[in-house]
């Protein structure tokens, strides 16, 4: 295993961490009786091989479920000194409600400390006022921390890139958990403040959110060979030191062994995989051009700037990097969230887009410099993508 310097905690953070959405039992709050002995042993089996690879971070969260719990079974066991624990809490508008569940995590974990707590979801203006404001949930977790319960303090996110580059900014955070990955740059202002602020930066989801790469297309594989395109996307990431560490959502044991296997190349990751983006982006220019490829998302307006609030950034996102890399099925399970997730993954598609709508979202766009081309291509990504309304797996994606 290689190793980070997470930020101002001064933490050394593996440069993989062992996320917790996926090898739980259920999403529900279950009692142990619930669990069957094979998903517990699952789990369990889980961290003992995170440990033993050198994965000292396990990262969990009130919304997954029953991962606490059945980390509270595992947990308390082993050298606590020797790990890196992360929960996640939501913020709330009562800052008593954030209080009384990051105690039930902690019952849940049964713990004296968790080493990183973060506020999940700080994705809009609304969530991250109730976290910062005089009497918010900060100064709850402040506390926390002055009582030896908490040690540092960071937030998760699925907001847009203001958002977030505005609760960097704030300076009230050590470290911050994002979407950045090969298929995704659009966050990299957010990484660069939180660098600024000496923050630590943990990646969320850089497999499945990064193109379902657990199940990657037959281009895929053919592109990023001699990698696994998950491998190839490990390494693109880890390429930039700004980025300190990646989640692992490990359903079993063995889905920790690849992405580790990477790090033979750790050593050498740009000329590891510089053939491998040529071959990658030269695919993708084939299909859009160059220009576009670069330009794409320069200045095109948020949702909440455009007709019927479509999430023009996202649908474009999937599309340009959908088609051409194959990736079909991780741009329909995207795609058909718009419009079901909340301010998990705001703005709808454009199924909702009536005549006038449509008349009104291109007079939005008429200064980008791809407004012509935009209403066409939006239109080929509902066609392509469009399928089954489609619900997030918690509260908490």
């Amino acid at each position: 295993m290689r190793y980070r310097r997470f930020g101002r905690t001064e933490l050394q953070m593996p440069v993989f961490s062992c996320g917790g959405m996926r090898y739980q039992h259920g999403w529900g709050d279950l009692t142990m009786a619930d669990i069957p002995a094979e998903a517990q042993a699952t789990l369990e089996n889980s961290i003992h091989h995170s440990l033993e690879l050198g994965i000292n971070h396990i990262e969990t969260a009130r919304g997954y479920g029953t991962s606490e719990m059945q980390l509270g079974e595992v947990l308390p066991k082993l050298p606590r000194e020797k790990m890196i624990i992360q929960t996640k809490v939501g913020p709330s508008e009562n800052p008593q409600e954030f209080l009384e569940n990051f105690e039930k995590s902690m019952s849940f974990l049964q713990l004296d400390y968790v080493d990183l707590l973060a506020f999940h979801g700080i994705n809009n203006q609304e969530t991250l006022d109730w976290t910062i404001r005089k009497g918010g949930c900060l100064e709850i977790a402040r506390q926390l921390q002055k009582d030896g319960r908490v040690r540092f303090l960071g937030f998760s996110t699925h907001g847009t890139t203001d958002v977030i580059v505005r609760a960097n900014e704030t300076g009230e955070f050590d470290y911050l958990n994002l979407h950045w990955y090969f298929v995704n740059e659009l966050n990299w202002p957010a990484i660069q403040a939180a660098t600024r602020n000496d923050m630590g930066v943990f990646i969320i989801s850089p497999t499945d959110k990064g193109g379902m790469l657990q199940t990657p297309s037959e281009k895929m594989v053919e592109l990023c060979a001699p990698l696994e395109p998950m491998q190839f996307n490990d390494l693109w990431c880890l390429n930039h030191p700004e980025i300190h560490t990646l989640s692992i959502g490990a359903a079993k044991p063995t889905d920790l062994d690849t992405h580790v296997a990477s790090l033979e190349y750790y050593d050498c990751i740009e000329e590891t995989i510089t053939p491998i983006e040529k071959r990658v982006r030269a695919a993708m220019i084939e299909t859009w051009g160059a220009d576009w490829c670069e330009n794409w998302h320069q200045g095109l307006p948020e949702y909440f700037d455009l007709a019927g609030e479509i999430n023009a950034l996202e649908i474009l996102r999937l599309l340009t990097y959908a088609k051409p890399l194959d990736l079909i099925e991780w741009g329909k399970s995207r795609y058909n969230l718009l419009g079901n997730a909340g301010h998990w993954l705001p703005g709808q598609n454009t199924a909702t887009l009536n005549e006038k709508q449509w008349l009104q979202l291109q007079s939005q766009i008429a200064k980008h410099p791809f407004a012509a081309r935009i209403p066409a291509m939006l239109q080929e990504a509902h066609e392509l993508l469009k399928g089954e309304e489609k619900q997030r797996l918690s509260q908490s994606e």
